[in-house]
């Protein structure tokens, strides 16, 4: 056997080797989730390899830079190059030289709501090119049930070795949130699913040295992909059930934050009952696509499933009902869109990230665009070129310029900078009676009424 040849060796002598780090890695996809896997493994002494088809993001990693903007990546990803640690290519021919193959490339969404795998595909097909025995291959991709043995294993099996014998396959799903992936990484329990016993054990055994944390272990890759579905179609629920009773708050007067805290100290089932925060929207690569996924895998099985449909259906809702909000609170200071100055602040789709995938931000930016006001934008975490996907505003390159004279200050994100604004510095850039509209209710109101605003945030 060349190189470690994890598969099929015994657990003692795997545990010598992922023990002494003789074990090198090949990240096959450096978007989002591969960057940050990446740079966290080669960060705790791994020696990683990042195949990426754009040339663009290849050089980008070989000077030691990253457009992934997660707090602390950039000097994790600076210090890796640097030391040797991380490398990048085009060539799928690096898998050859490498042990371990995680695959992190992107499922997009169609335009029936079906999932595209294209990337996958073609991830596999590279990967078959340069595949040998010993081989652990894992699937991290969100993904619909099946594509891990369903269309993964027999591309990889189709030069003549065999899943299970030759080489371990699994579905570890990414469980990463943006804005804290790098301490996810490291500390949320990892779900493994193998094609058989011997690639869970593998990937167990690997993740507890590489990452330092507990594997739950489930009995095929396909209860693994389920897994990351049935998470996030959780998550898009209850965010659905927070955003409707935050407009049942908006219309009887009542602040949604206080009758979320109360409701959530009731215990049920071991744990006690767990509302999460309504916002102006959802956003983001898995939110807004894996509740599509189970939407369509229903409709493959000839089941009519509501949920996922219900959940989206109301977090969709969530920008024109907030546009709808502001109107109100500018007409309560006696004033409209097309008399007003309004700034946006933030336009990622969530705090602390520059990730504007998705961002439900954008259709409301669209309806103030269309609403005849002065408008302005700043996001000091969002690139020139992701702006460009939510606005062709030009962005201001400070807060305070962006605010200066404004007669609503509309906050679309909770970013860190943001909290840390003076509230008496920015009621003096404003206008009188300015409207401070909180859409991800991260600021507290009496503190922002105390400074002189009209505040208004989703249910509050």
């Amino acid at each position: 056997m060349t190189r470690a040849s994890l598969f099929g060796r015994s657990h003692a002598q795997i545990e010598d080797l992922l023990s002494a780090r003789a074990v090198r890695v090949a990240v096959v996809g450096f978007g989002y989730i591969g960057t940050v896997i990446g740079g966290v493994l080669a960060d705790r002494g791994w020696d990683v390899v990042g195949i990426d088809v754009r040339p663009g993001v290849v050089a980008e990693i070989g000077q030691g830079r990253t457009s992934v903007r997660e707090p602390g990546l950039d000097e994790v990803i600076d210090r890796v190059v640097s030391n040797g640690r991380l490398t990048a290519t085009s060539d799928y021919a690096a898998v050859a030289e490498c042990d371990v193959i995680i695959v992190t490339v992107g499922t997009p969404l169609g335009p029936n709501y079906d999932p595209i795998t294209k990337d996958i595909t073609a991830a596999a097909e590279g990967v078959a090119g340069h595949l040998r025995p010993g081989h652990l291959v894992i699937l991290k991709s969100t993904v619909p049930p099946n594509t891990t043995t369903g269309l993964v294993q027999p591309i990889l099996e189709a030069g003549g070795l065999r899943a299970g014998r030759d080489f371990g396959l699994a579905f570890c799903p990414e469980r990463l949130a943006e804005g804290r992936a790098i301490r996810d990484l490291v500390s949320i329990p990892v779900v493994v699913g193998g094609v058989d016993d011997e690639s869970s054990a593998l990937c167990r055994q690997l993740w507890t040295h590489a990452l330092g944390v507990d594997s739950t272990v489930v009995d095929s890759a396909l209860a693994a992909e389920l897994t990351k579905l049935a998470d996030n179609l959780w998550i898009d629920l209850n965010i659905a059930l927070a955003n409707e009773l935050a407009k049942v708050c908006d219309h009887l007067g009542a602040d949604v934050m206080q009758v979320i805290e109360a409701a959530n100290t009731l215990p049920k089932v071991g744990s006690n009952v767990n509302i999460l925060m309504p916002s102006m929207g959802v956003g983001g690569y898995c939110l807004t696509k894996d509740p599509w996924f189970v939407d369509h895998l229903g409709t493959q099985l000839g089941l009519e499933l509501r949920t996922p449909r219900a959940s989206r259906t109301v977090n969709d809702t969530m920008p024109a009902y907030s546009f709808g909000l502001l109107e109100s609170a500018l007409a309560g200071a006696g004033r409209t869109y097309a008399e007003s100055k309004v700034t946006v602040m933030g336009v990622a789709f969530k705090n602390n990230t520059g990730d504007c995938r998705l961002t439900p931000t954008r259709y409301l930016v669209e309806l103030l665009e269309s609403s005849g006001c002065e408008l302005a934008v700043h996001d000091p975490w969002v690139t020139e070129e992701e702006f460009s996907t939510v606005t062709q505003v030009e962005p201001t390159a400070s807060w305070e310029e962006a605010v200066k004279g404004a007669h609503a200050v509309v906050f679309l994100t909770g970013h860190d900078q943001f909290r840390r604004i003076d509230l008496d510095e920015l009621k003096s850039l404003t206008e009188e009676n300015c409207v401070f509209f909180d859409g991800r209710n991260a600021f507290d109101p009496r503190v922002v009424a105390a400074a002189g605003f009209t505040y208004k945030g989703v249910g509050r």
